[in-house]
Formats: structure tokens, sequence, C-alpha cells
């Protein structure tokens, strides 16, 4: 009898630890992040806690019954020189001359930008799909440039623009060269710009993937953006300012790599009430002065 119930004893701590593992590892859901449980919280750190604290940039919108495979994270990085002494994690640039190494660090959509600098973005979904990414210049008058795709091209991924649940999709990719855009100004007018990100169930009609950005017609972007932009809310992570970690950078290096539920936040989270529809979000990047 005791043989038995140690036995028993052992079967039932060995599936507690199973069970907490599978917790530990499990994929994360987007809208679990951004409204965890106190429970959840308890047996966190204080700094993952700090780091994964959202405010709602959109307070109009509500944020109860919102579906949660409509949510979309993103993350926009900045990168700088490394130091000796830096933890984050590095991303490694090699050039006709030389080495370098650069720091992701994340910023806020509110974050002035300047000429010259070296911006990625990682986008999540909390469902399958297809992810596309527009940018268009914004000038002083309110006006705006031409609609080009920058994502995706068949320099990225070899064209491939589908997410799942727990993937990361990185623009540009850590292989392309170079792993980063550079911001320059057009015109002396130019103050912003406006990047639109679409998640679809299926591809968009009408978009041919080529090797390069593309120009759109307004009629489409239009199109889109009335459909699928309504009463999109938005959620902001209060901190600024975190490094790239080993779990983002080992994520986006494959897209085949799940997040967990410990990982990493996106910066902001996008979201529809009530709805299971594509979503069409927009940031605006504005220059420093």
């Amino acid at each position: 009898m005791k043989v038995t119930l140690s036995f028993l004893l052992l079967l039932l701590l060995t599936g507690s630890l199973v069970v907490a593992q599978n917790d530990e590892d499990a994929t994360r859901k987007l809208w679990d992040t951004a409204f965890s449980s106190a429970a959840a919280n308890a047996k966190a750190t204080n700094r993952r806690r700090s780091r994964s604290k959202y405010r709602i940039a959109t307070p109009n919108v509500p944020v109860d019954e919102v579906a949660p495979d409509s949510v979309v994270g993103v993350t926009i990085w900045r990168l700088r020189p490394a130091n000796r002494s830096d933890s984050g994690e590095r991303l490694i640039v090699h050039d006709d001359s030389a080495t370098k190494e650069w720091i992701p660090e994340r910023i806020s959509a509110n974050t002035k930008i300047g000429a010259g600098d070296k911006l990625r973005i990682s986008v999540e979904a909390a469902r399958n799909g297809y992810l596309y990414v527009i940018d268009r210049e914004l000038y002083a008058d309110g006006s705006l440039g031409e609609p080009y795709l920058i994502f995706p091209t068949t320099r990225t991924l070899n064209g491939d623009n589908q997410v799942s649940v727990g993937k990361l999709a990185e623009i540009p990719a850590q292989v392309d060269s170079p792993p980063f855009f550079t911001i320059r100004k057009s015109r002396a007018d130019h103050v912003a710009e406006v990047l639109s990100v679409l998640v679809t169930p299926t591809p968009l009609e009408g978009v041919q993937i080529s090797d390069k950005a593309q120009k759109l017609s307004d009629e489409q972007v239009a199109g889109w953006e009335k459909a699928w932009s309504t009463s999109v809310g938005h959620l902001e992570m209060e901190n600024v300012g975190q490094a790239w970690t080993r779990e983002e950078k080992d994520a986006g290096a494959t897209n085949t790599r799940a997040l967990t539920a410990t990982a990493p936040a996106p910066q902001m989270l996008f979201y529809r009430p009530k709805s299971t529809e594509a979503i069409f979000v927009k940031l605006r990047l504005s220059y420093r002065r």
C-alpha cells in the first residue's frame, strides 16, 4: 500500500510539473498579455510586470467585448551603436568596409524621429492571416504622399507574409541587407511617416509581391481603410527604451519559433471590439523639428 501511494504521489507531482512547464512555455495570447490576471502577475517579477503595463491611448474605444483574435501587436525599434556595457541583444551588420553592432531599442508612437535614424518594425498577430505594411509621407499642410507597400517583398522572407499566433514578423528581416530602414526626409515640409499595418484573413486582391516596395493607388488604400479601420483601439506600453531580447531575436530570425506567454509584450496593441474581420491600423511617426 505504501508503495502504491508513493507511486500515485509521484505521478501527481510529475503531472503538476508538466502542467506548470506547459503554462510557462505556452504560446502567448496577445489580449491575455494586455490584461493578465492578478494571479498571473503575482508569479512574475516586478520588472516583468512593469514592462507589460499598458495605458489606453484611445479611451473612446471600449476594451470590453474585444475579439481576442482581432488584436495586432506592433513594436518600433530604433537602432543605436552598441557599447561594451550593453546587455541587450545586438544586431550585427556587415558592409564592405566594416562590421558594426547595433542595439535595437523600443520607441513609442509619440517618439520623435530624425533624418538618419535606423528603424525596424516587428508585428505579431493573434490569428492566422496575411500581413501588409504601407508607408506614406505626411506633409505640413496635412496632405499625404503616394502609398508604398514596403512589406511584403521578395527580399524579406522570400515574400512570405503569412502570420500566425505567437509568430513574430520582422521588417526588414535580420538577413536583409541592410536589416533596417534609414529615415530620410524627401523635402523641407515632410513632417512625418504614416505607417499602415493590415492583417487580413485572405491575401489582398490586386497586390502582386515584387522585389521592392511598390506604389499602390490611393483608391486601393482608401477602400481598405474604410472597410477595416472603423473603431480601432490602441494600447501603449507605459515604458519605452527596452532593448531587444534574446527571445525576440530568436523568434524573428526564423519566423517559425513561437513566442511564449512570458516573452516581452509588444509595445503597442491594436484591437477592434466585436470584430473578427481584417484590421487596418495607422501609426504616425513625426520628425523632430
